[in-house]
């Protein structure tokens, strides 16, 4: 019996598949638990459609990211930091200070768990961070740490 899954289903299928199985397990399982309908003709041109709908969808949200990456590139952050003996920082520069300064200074909202540092910033000088646009699309941007 071929069903459309209302939900993700380990071991069967992602919501919105068209999938095969017996006829026992759609009448007492999925259906009654409304995981699953079955796939009339009209229930089918729906799901296509609402597919068609999800990867439009998909598609701008990856144009989205592509020029949110492009314009991050751009930008230079420099941070204003307190200094102790031999040019070594009070603590060291985070994703929550490098948020922060993306929102006061370009008023980009990034969340600091999407930003990255590929060593640890604790001197002054000039350094790299990576921050995640969308989950297959990143952006470089430059740090600039300076002496208050």
């Amino acid at each position: 019996m071929k069903v459309i899954l209302e939900q993700d289903l380990k071991k069967v299928g992602k919501k919105g598949d068209i999938v095969e199985v017996s006829e026992g397990y759609a009448r007492n399982f999925l259906f009654p638990k409304n995981i699953a309908i079955e796939a009339t003709a009209s229930n089918v041109n729906v799901a296509k459609a609402k597919q068609g709908s999800q990867q439009r969808k998909k598609q701008q949200a990856n144009d989205e990211a592509i020029l949110m990456a492009a314009q991050l590139e751009k930008v230079e952050i420099t941070l204003v930091v307190r200094v102790g003996e031999a040019g070594k920082l009070f603590g060291s520069i985070t994703g929550k200070d490098i948020s922060a300064a993306l929102k006061k200074d370009f008023n980009i909202d990034i969340d600091k768990r999407k930003i990255e540092l590929t060593n640890e910033i604790k001197s002054i000088g000039d350094y790299e961070a990576v921050i995640k646009v969308h989950p297959t699309i990143t952006a470089k941007i430059t740090l600039h740490v300076i002496a208050n």
